[in-house]
């Protein structure tokens, strides 16, 4: 069987790419097609795999302003000639799933997300606070087309995989295609419960609008208690004028310093919509709870904490119901009053249930099953 990989882009190593990563280690022939690759910031299992990259690779200045070309995405990604294969396993957010395939290739994707920029997040990213006059209008001219590229290039895909309950709803609403439900990897060898608790709130994110840290900046101003933020972006200056001096905006770290500070931490700070969330998984690996908004996948991962203490056994969590920072703000002041009820062990376990060898044991049954039906199909049409 010829296996072909797609990814939109490899530019680091995030939720995506760690998803990416299981493939690579189900698939070690595989040919990779990407728009970009940033060479040396994914790990060793990506990096050795036989990687190809469209015409963007070979545009000046691309690595920082990538983004800015989304226009031309479908362009690039359709430019890639994969009739030879047997099986096209894409892993998409943006464009990856609009490659053009054979008949005769079954083509599986694992959606993170539809196109998030052209539909629900559209004026989050694109609104009068977040652009300037010109490229809101450039975006404007081309968006209509390629909202109806998305939804032509859906037809291009055998199977969707979503991500998430929430992510199953949004492909159906916004494709009009059912899809099958797996969810993503956490890697539980790696995360483990600390010994202490240094009495810090944390976030772990990119500082990216959607990722609404500013209502955790906001929130923990006003509460006065230590919040740590770990992540860099586009919103960092924004939000050093904002932090207190009870907030700590850390930037970029290393996985070895994220995983000390989940395992060190009081409780995780998620004020985001997420399409999954893997970081409230990684924290609760650690034996830590999580303050989430209770929207989006959150509601998949964290097991809220019940007003009736003898349901609280498997609690993970506590959800704020409005995303704005005083709802954030009383959460934690209530997360100050019961934390008490929260068990490390069980909080581990709701983790180990997402853990990194079910998803890949999972995704090779699934790929296995619908691989031989696609083949029975052909031949029956023989």
């Amino acid at each position: 069987m010829k296996v072909a990989l797609v990814h939109d882009w490899l530019t680091g190593m995030r939720g995506g790419e760690k998803v990416l990563e299981v493939f690579c280690e189900l698939f070690p022939d595989a040919h990779l097609y990407t728009l970009l690759h940033n060479r040396g910031s994914l790990s060793n299992t990506i990096e050795d795999m036989d990687i190809r990259t469209s015409f963007i690779q070979k545009l000046p200045l691309i690595k920082k302003r990538y983004r800015h070309l989304l226009p031309i995405f479908p362009t690039a990604i359709e430019r890639f000639d994969l009739r030879e294969y047997d099986l096209v396993l894409s892993s998409s957010h943006c464009v990856a799933k609009g490659v053009i395939t054979g008949t005769d290739t079954l083509h599986i994707c694992y959606c993170f997300t539809p196109m998030r920029y052209i539909w629900d997040l559209y004026n989050l990213y694109f609104g009068k606070e977040r652009a300037g006059m010109f490229t809101r209008l450039a975006t404007s001219l081309v968006l209509n087309y390629l909202r109806k590229w998305d939804v032509a290039s859906c037809n291009r895909v055998n199977k969707f995989v979503a991500i998430s309950r929430y992510i199953a709803e949004r492909i159906k609403k916004n494709y009009g295609r059912d899809s099958d439900l797996i969810y993503p990897p956490v890697d539980c060898s790696y995360f483990k419960p600390g010994l202490t608790n240094d009495g810090f709130y944390l976030m772990v994110s990119p500082l990216a609008p959607n990722k609404r840290v500013d209502i955790a900046v906001e929130a923990f101003n006003t509460i006065d208690l230590p919040l740590i933020v770990i992540g860099s972006g586009q919103e960092e200056k924004k939000l050093e004028k904002m932090a207190g001096e009870n907030i700590e905006l850390m930037g970029w770290q290393s996985d070895e310093i994220v995983r000390e500070h989940y395992a060190n931490c009081k409780a995780l700070i998620f004020p985001g919509v997420e399409d999954f969330g893997i970081v409230p998984l990684e924290a609760q690996a650690c034996g830590k709870p999580v303050i989430a908004f209770g929207e989006g996948g959150a509601l998949e991962t964290v097991i809220p904490l019940d007003k009736n203490i003898g349901n609280n056994i498997n609690a993970t969590g506590l959800f704020f119901r409005e995303q704005t920072a005083e709802s954030l703000a009383q959460a934690v002041v209530r997360f100050e009053d019961v934390q008490g009820q929260f068990n490390e062990q069980a909080i581990r376990k709701n983790a180990e249930s997402f853990d990194r060898a079910i998803f890949k044991d999972e995704i090779k049954k699934y790929i296995e099953k619908e691989y031989k039906e696609f083949r029975q199909d052909l031949q029956d049409k023989k």
